[in-house]
């Protein structure tokens, strides 16, 4: 059993599922619209938690609102479903199967056998899609994969059902109504406001100020836990911001997008102008990725390294909060 259904690779998942899920479903709506309309730029630190014995910190909102808010902006309906069994969640999905959706599912990347193994760790907020099945495998769009694959019945129980944080419990999700016309427009605004709002947050973890005090905490690592730890906490860092989610850089190559396609839609210059800012920004995020590994690494020779990442970071914030300020004056 095959649905009818076009992969388009992406460069994070929980857009991609969303927009390949739309376009499948008669709205064409892409995959920096998608980040943008849905507010997923976002950035917060949280000391108290710790994700792979290093403090937890996110580039990106929690799982499913993305698709949640640009629901709500665009007047869409989502079904989402939750389930206490394997059986269970395996007959909703054979059902929709048959019913010709295409269905987006929460997994854990842990069991994706079709992943390379460096990048198969304990993560449980992966997205893909599912738009068939055969007597042993389903058929998969992972939009982070350049083409279609499969998992067996026994991964996909696995991935569907993994442990630990942010566990999916069998998790699918499909629209289920779309109006005929959508107002692009006012959800733009609006989620440009709440990104807007987010990252100029007057929390000192949330947003730029939450930036800046990761940049203080650096200067600290290789003092307070030792350069071994104060290592590991940086690999960590940079790993969720490169690899998980895509995070720092490429969440910026996917804003600039948004706002280049805003300023069409709404006629607005200012923020094509934005764009190429948001651009510069996400390279230097790149080059912070690319300084903090090699100390990591002990590649690096610079005598004071700790001090002159921290010191990049902080300029990264610096200009944050100069651009958002920019854009919520631009969109006002």
């Amino acid at each position: 059993m095959e649905l009818t259904f076009t992969h388009h690779q992406s460069a994070h998942c929980e857009n991609g599922v969303a927009s390949n899920l739309l376009k499948n479903s008669g709205l064409n709506i892409s995959e920096p619209m998608v980040f943008g309309i849905g507010s997923g730029l976002f950035f917060v630190y949280l000391p108290f938690i710790k994700v792979n014995h290093a403090p937890a910190i996110s580039y990106r909102t929690l799982p499913g609102q993305i698709f949640n808010k640009v629901a709500n902006r665009l007047n869409l309906k989502i079904k989402r479903q939750k389930f206490s069994s394997i059986a269970n969640a395996n007959k909703a999905l054979d059902e929709n199967l048959k019913n010709n959706i295409p269905t987006g599912l929460q997994v854990g990347v842990y069991n994706l056998s079709y992943f390379p193994d460096e990048y198969r760790f304990h993560f449980n907020a992966h997205n893909l899609v599912v738009y068939g099945k055969t007597e042993t495998e389903y058929l998969v769009s992972d939009p982070v994969m350049e083409t279609v694959t499969t998992l067996t019945y026994e991964d996909m129980n696995k991935v569907r059902f993994a442990k630990g944080a942010f566990a999916p419990r069998g998790q699918m999700y499909y629209p289920i109504q779309i109006p005929k016309d959508v107002d692009l427009k006012s959800a733009i605004i609006k989620g440009i406001k709440n990104t807007c709002r987010d990252m100029l947050a007057p929390m000192p973890i949330v947003g730029v100020r939450g930036i800046k005090m990761v940049s203080r905490q650096i200067r600290k690592w290789p003092k307070k836990h030792g350069v071994r730890k104060a290592n590991h906490y940086l690999a960590q860092m940079v790993r969720m911001q490169e690899e998980i989610g895509t995070g720092g850089g490429g969440f910026r190559f996917i804003y600039a997008a948004f706002l280049q396609e805003a300023s069409v839609i709404l006629g607005n210059e200012e923020l094509k102008a934005l764009s190429k800012e948001m651009t510069q920004i996400g390279d230097s995020w790149r080059d912070f990725a690319v300084e903090a590994s090699r100390i990591y690494k002990n590649r690096s020779a610079k005598e004071d390294a700790y001090n002159t990442i921290a010191d990049e970071l902080l300029d990264i914030a610096n200009r944050e909060e100069i651009f958002f300020k920019k854009l919520k004056k631009a969109i006002s």
